[in-house]
């Protein structure tokens, strides 16, 4: 399951932790001695431990990842985080795909649905508002970017054939409506039998 049951019990200092991510040197280990020296000594502050793990910030011992290094450019910082968290929770994304803009009890239906009402309602409760917090600390404008818009309907193309047309007859310039103008050059004489000779042939071969 693609769901964090890494949770904070408290989300006060949560953004003062991660600025001081940003402002100090990446280390070798991040761990509890590392923690400490940020200022940050209550157990409360230890449990974003866990919690960077599940964004994959840092490995399961502790070291830095390339999404910790990115994170430490606060022009891109925000960014980085939303596609952190969009990634830890891809389960609760696939049930809403903007579950950043969800309350927070709606937030704690789906973690109740996705967790198989596993976890105590404290619990719920702790990880539907550290989802919560980190989502408000996160930058979403290239994630909305990512949602695609309902593909605009084209107007069906009409079919010109005409009513009543054999639909698999091969397509073809048709004839029918065209007026014909025939011109016809007599010869210069005043002998009737000559014109009488020319619309007799003239009609013999229009009725063929």
């Amino acid at each position: 399951m693609s769901l964090p049951t890494s949770y904070l019990t408290s989300t006060k200092n949560t953004e003062k932790i991660f600025a001081a991510i940003q402002a100090a040197k990446a280390p070798e280990r991040f761990n509890q001695k590392f923690l400490e020296n940020l200022e940050f000594k209550s157990s409360s502050d230890r449990l974003v431990i866990p919690v960077l793990k599940s964004l994959g910030f840092i490995t399961g011992d502790g070291t830095p990842t390339e999404r910790y290094y990115a994170y430490l450019d606060q022009t891109r910082a925000s960014h980085v985080l939303a596609e952190a968290i969009r990634e830890a929770y891809s389960d609760l994304y696939q049930v809403n795909r903007r579950a950043h803009e969800m309350s927070k009890s709606e937030v704690q239906n789906k973690l109740k649905t996705l967790t198989q009402g596993k976890m105590s309602d404290g619990v719920i409760d702790d990880m539907a508002s550290t989802f919560k917090k980190l989502s408000s600390m996160a930058d979403w404008t290239e994630v909305q970017k990512e949602v695609p818009e309902k593909r605009k309907e084209t107007a069906p193309i009409p079919d010109l054939k005409p009513p009543g047309a054999d639909q698999k007859e091969h397509p073809s310039i048709r004839l029918e409506h065209l007026a014909y103008n025939i011109q016809i050059i007599l010869p210069e004489t005043r002998d009737p039998a000559v014109y009488d000779a020319l619309f007799k042939s003239l009609k013999e071969h229009l009725l063929k």
